[in-house]
């Protein structure tokens, strides 16, 4: 089997599980905390980003070889500028609803740290497959991140999912869920429980290094 398969699927796994903006590196956090009031507002601004981060990161590794280092940070903005304006149109045309709820965020994409950070580390030292690849993978890793957000508060806090009522009548809302402190709750249990997965995996794989030592 050729390497490129695993060495493809490892540049794509980095930002959706091992290097995860939202759950690992904790970046992203203004728009994690404020459009995660219900799935669809999630899901769409990491489809957003998603797309900004592919477009983006593939034209700064075309351009990496014509690219003066003393300008590079602002030719970066630029080029992110670009295709987050094509989407702040593109969503005004689709919705103008899905538009409000999104608000102010979407232009602040340009200076979303997971993308700038993207296009410095990797895009700009890799040639434009791998860093697609590895910008998909953060961008989707982004998505997840907020669903697991948005999904979470939206079914606590207004007893739907993706605006389908889930519960009957007599259903209480969690109404702090809909507010900015339940953003705040949301990403901690969901932090809580990653940090308890990494330590029962280590906790696991130090009992069977004792276990083989005794062998």
């Amino acid at each position: 089997m050729s390497t490129a398969a695993p060495q493809t699927w490892d540049e794509f796994m980095e930002g959706v599980w091992r290097q995860n903006p939202v759950f690992v590196m904790v970046l992203g956090m203004c728009p994690t905390l404020a459009v995660t009031v219900s799935a669809i507002n999630a899901l769409s601004m990491g489809a957003a980003t998603l797309f900004v981060l592919v477009c983006s990161c593939g034209l700064v590794s075309l351009m990496r070889a014509v690219t003066p280092k003393e300008v590079r940070i602002a030719v970066y903005i630029v080029i992110i500028a670009t295709f987050v304006t094509a989407v702040d149109y593109a969503i005004q045309a689709i919705s103008l609803a899905l538009y409000d709820a999104l608000g102010a965020f979407i232009q602040l994409i340009v200076v979303n740290c997971i993308i700038l950070g993207r296009a410095e580390a990797h895009a700009s030292k890799n040639t434009p497959l791998p860093a697609m690849i590895n910008a998909a993978g953060m961008g989707v890793g982004f998505t997840l991140g907020l669903l697991a957000l948005g999904v979470v508060r939206e079914v606590l806090g207004a007893g739907s999912l993706f605006g389908v009522a889930l519960f009957g009548a007599g259903f209480q809302p969690w109404v702090i869920m809909v507010l900015p402190p339940g953003g705040f709750f949301v990403l901690g249990a969901w932090l809580l429980f990653f940090a308890w997965l990494e330590r029962r995996k280590l906790r696991r794989a130090a009992s069977l290094t004792e276990a083989g030592q005794h062998v």
